[in-house]
């Protein structure tokens, strides 16, 4: 307004107007903000809907080795390779369910929760490339690097996947340019696990160059696994538990032997890395390395002391698995199992031996080692199981060690997916309830978070299982070793033990990905709306109780909440690669990773199902 014009009153019907024109544009503002593309402001990322049309890679990263590992010797020739099973793969039964279109207020609520986890993930990069880059692994508390695993990158490596799926292409690229140079030809330390090594860096390679197309990473693959190809130089070609890096250079050495105790885990799950190098390299050998140790379980399953299932230690020298006489889902097993539906799917369904391996175990998983746990809430406890542990001294003298660890909460994903491949309902049934199991066990606690191992009352029967507050008091004085049951209230107050729950053996959370792996499975497969949710208060309690100023550390005490304690100085790789992959994709449009197009390695890594249109490149 000019400054010498006159001044002229607001009248009541200016008012009005001015009223009208503010509210006509509120109403504006709402209807906008409602209706707005996700991606404005609630998701500063591209939409994923064509995130797998992406060209193969155009860059020229060169890999560098000091040494190249096709020329190692391999003392225990092999004269001719079990080759890939041949054949137009079968049409398995879908994995997926059929989604329906979301509505709006589902699409925002659920692209809120995955930017939430993409920002969680965000945070702990940017710390590990600031303090820790090329390291194995980053100290969340002090900021510093740690080499865990043989020095290469492991969470470099393991996370390049996840970085992909998330929408970090630069940082993608970054790492790749940052992996083309590893040196898979010498290392720190003198020997390495073969178990882990495959699954953390040749899973993470063969994963990301599934997705990519990056030629270095399929190169850098290939060093790899000609030096883990090395452990199965041994007398009878079973693979050691660990390789000594150096002498297995040496030509005029004095050759290994394999191991006469070595964990099941450790001779069973090397398949899915070794059959995908297989697939993509077309090169028989890493596939016929796996494929003996296959036909070793084929032959053995029922010479156990519980006849299907597989114990935990085993004599590789001898390929003898009949001594030892304790049976689990978890450590040291788990990944066995697991791989055996996984396989199948990687194959085509074109190897039955998968397919008898899954089902001649599954049935006595079924029988020895699930149990409902006695629980207050008997309407709920219906739907709850755990896995825990069998004792056997024969098949007619079984005993079962009600414990439940947090590893073998992947059991509820395993049988679920396993169930749609073999169109077993009956398995997909366990697999929701053992599912829920693990998702009571982290609602039990006063973080909210489950612990690392606990021991609970199981029922004597899965139909029938009223609650009895006197047994409960009976096995926590038992397992306490308390002297009277006036000391019963004190231990349980002192260990502050949920009801049902006689003991928590080991109270940390070590940032494991099992349980969210199984819950987004279930929502994969299932469709059913509250997996979300479960995972969204699993998530937030995760985060709230393992944040330090840098990334994520383990949780020391799950029973501590108010206030939580500072967690370990410890961040292992699979935090990036595998719990905050599930996370984010339980949290994703259903078609990111579709599992009827895609399986998954233990460690989140995934690996494209064979098509019949897919070509095979032949490398080195």
């Amino acid at each position: 307004m000019p400054r010498n014009a006159k001044y002229q009153p607001i009248t009541r019907l200016h008012r009005r107007t001015l009223y009208y024109c503010f509210g006509a544009v509120a109403v504006f503002a709402l209807v906008y903000l409602y209706h707005r593309p996700i991606d404005a402001f609630a998701v500063p990322f591209e939409q994923h809907v064509a995130y797998m049309n992406v060209p193969p890679g155009t860059h020229n990263f060169v890999a560098k080795d000091s040494y190249d590992w096709r020329k190692a010797p391999f003392r225990n020739k092999i004269e001719s390779y079990t080759p890939l099973p041949t054949g137009r793969p079968h049409t398995l039964p879908p994995i997926q369910y059929k989604f329906a279109q979301e509505t709006s207020s589902q699409k925002r609520l659920r692209e809120k929760r995955r930017v939430a986890v993409r920002e969680e993930f965000e945070r702990s990069w940017d710390s590990y490339k600031k303090f820790a880059w090329t390291r194995d692994e980053l100290t969340p508390l002090s900021g510093k690097g740690d080499d865990t695993f043989g020095g290469w990158g492991a969470t470099l490596v393991d996370s390049l996947d996840t970085l992909w799926i998330m929408g970090f292409k630069k940082e993608f690229y970054e790492a790749v340019e940052a992996v083309a140079t590893i040196d898979f030809g010498k290392s720190d330390m003198s020997t390495i696990s073969v178990f882990e090594t495959t699954i953390r860096y040749l899973g993470g390679l063969l994963a990301a160059y599934d997705l990519s197309g990056e030629k270095v990473l399929l190169d850098k693959a290939i060093q790899l696994g000609e030096m883990l190809y090395r452990a199965f130089d041994t007398d009878n070609n079973m693979p050691q538990d660990r390789l000594a890096v150096e002498p297995s250079k040496l030509s005029d050495g004095p050759g290994f032997s394999s191991d006469n105790s070595i964990c099941l885990a450790g001779i069973g799950s090397l398949t899915m890395e070794f059959t995908r190098l297989a697939q993509v390299t077309g090169q028989a050998k890493y596939y016929d390395a796996v494929a003996r140790v296959t036909d070793f379980f084929d032959r053995a399953q029922n010479t156990t002391r519980i006849p299907g299932l597989f114990p935990i230690w085993v004599n590789a020298y001898k390929q003898d698995i009949t001594q030892d006489r304790t049976f689990t889902m978890g450590a040291m097993a788990d990944s066995t199992y697991e791989y055996f539906p996984k396989m199948f799917a990687l194959l085509g369904g074109l190897e039955p031996v998968y397919e008898k391996l899954y089902k001649d175990s599954a049935e006595m998983i079924d029988k020895h080692l699930l149990y409902r746990p006695m629980i207050p809430d008997t309407a709920r406890g219906q739907e709850i199981l755990f896995s825990g542990s069998a004792h056997a001294k024969d098949p007619d003298h079984v005993s079962l060690d009600a414990e439940m660890q947090h590893l073998t909460c992947f059991i509820g994903g395993f049988f679920g997916l396993a169930g749609r491949i073999f169109e077993n309902d009956h398995h997909v049934d366990l697999g929701a309830k053992l599912t829920e199991g693990c998702i009571f066990a982290y609602s039990s606690m006063p973080t909210g978070v489950m612990p690392e191992i606990f021991d609970i009352v199981a029922c004597d029967s899965r139909s029938s299982c009223p609650w009895n507050a006197t047994k409960w008091e009976e096995e926590v004085l038992r397992k306490t070793y308390a002297h009277s049951h006036d000391d019963f209230q004190d231990m349980v107050d002192e260990l502050k033990l949920p009801e049902g729950f006689t003991d928590l053996r080991d109270k940390r959370y070590l940032l494991r990905p099992e349980a969210i792996e199984s819950v987004f499975i279930m929502h994969r497969i299932t469709g059913q709306e509250e997996y979300m949710d479960h995972a969204w208060d699993m998530f937030t309690s995760i985060r709230k109780h393992s944040s330090t100023r840098l990334a994520n550390g383990q949780i020391i005490d799950i029973t501590e909440a108010d206030p939580s304690p500072l967690p370990e100085d410890k961040m292992e790789s699979f935090w990036l690669a595998e719990t905050l992959k599930y996370f984010y994709l339980i949290f994703s449009p259903p078609d990111m990773i579709d599992l009827d197009d895609w399986v998954f390695n233990t460690e989140a890594h995934p690996f494209r199902r064979p098509k019949w249109t897919q070509t095979v490149t032949a490398t080195g």
